[in-house]
């Protein structure tokens, strides 16, 4: 869920993050610098998934964000993104992928102005998004996850324990993370904010903060980097707000309109969640049986 300066965690789920805000093609001219993009999408179930399969060829617009998708240090296309959609797409009569890599707040205006073909990059789905976007069904769900001290001394496992104790939290610029928080009544005041999850790590170390807070899978990636032994993960968790679980998951982006490339890409998904498949090609790439979700685009984009 990072990029090298792990900061994915604002852009995926950020609820102040502009590109979550994108609902009308006036928005989004004003986001490409261009005065207007027609973002009313295709008629007629669209045609893309025909073309595609003539070309042969699908372009996908990623950001290079571990484990979601990214560009190796060999050149090569990986994530747990890339994986799901190279099988999906093989499956639909399409066997060739050409990776285009933009900045996360560039991958809705990208797709519109036809640069690739679908959004390959756990993009969280919501409703602001979802005016602008066609969402397949998640194939993961999200949980949060605090960094701690090793040993977890002050026994933090949600955010009402945060507001309980009194501790004081880190968490990302903008992260969604820091609201849940607040709605569990941890104080403003009490909450400090790091560029990325290294930051916070070497925060908790200094003794700045008693935990930092983000999505799990963010947390799992940053400690891969080994550089910090006295932090630890909490076991990834739903948040919930005055006892309403706060259920996310991202999917795979598609111009509206496109509902025939969609609803086909949708069916195999579907077939890989049932026969367990999804799990076994996502989990390399650090995802587990908890990641794994029954929500659906429909339900996401009314959030």
């Amino acid at each position: 869920m990072i990029k090298r300066k792990l900061t994915s965690g604002i852009r995926r789920r950020s609820l102040l993050a502009g590109v979550a805000a994108l609902g009308a093609s006036g928005a989004m001219g004003a986001v490409t610098g261009c005065s207007q993009v027609d973002v009313s999408g295709a008629t007629g179930g669209g045609h893309l998934l025909e073309d595609l399969r003539k070309k042969g060829t699908v372009r996908m617009g990623i950001a290079s964000e571990p484990p979601y998708a990214s560009i190796n240090s060999k050149g090569e296309l990986t994530g747990e993104a890339p994986a799901v959609a190279k099988t999906i797409f093989r499956r639909l009569g399409i066997k060739n992928f050409e990776p285009v890599p933009v900045e996360f707040g560039a991958l809705v205006p990208g797709l519109h102005s036809f640069q690739y073909d679908v959004i390959v990059a756990g993009m969280f789905i919501n409703k602001a998004r979802c005016a602008a976007v066609l969402f397949s069904d998640p194939d993961y769900e999200s949980k949060d996850a605090f960094l701690v001290r090793k040993g977890n001394p002050d026994d933090i496992h949600s955010y009402a324990d945060i507001a309980k104790g009194k501790y004081r939290m880190g968490s990302g610029i903008g992260y969604a993370e820091i609201d849940y928080a607040v709605g569990n009544g941890v104080k403003k005041d009490a909450i400090q904010t790091y560029g990325d999850q290294i930051a916070g790590m070497e925060a908790l170390e200094a003794g700045r903060i008693d935990v930092f807070a983000g999505t799990a899978l963010t947390m799992i990636e940053a400690l891969k980097t080994g550089g910090h032994p006295k932090v630890q993960m909490t076991s990834p968790f739903t948040p919930e707000v005055d006892g309403k679980p706060q259920r996310d998951g991202g999917g795979y982006g598609f111009r509206l309109g496109e509902t025939k490339l969609r609803d086909a890409f949708n069916n195999e998904l579907q077939k890989m969640k049932k026969s367990g498949e999804l799990l076994r090609i996502a989990k390399p790439y650090g995802f587990t049986k908890e990641f794994m979700t029954d929500l659906t685009a429909k339900e996401l984009c009314k959030k």
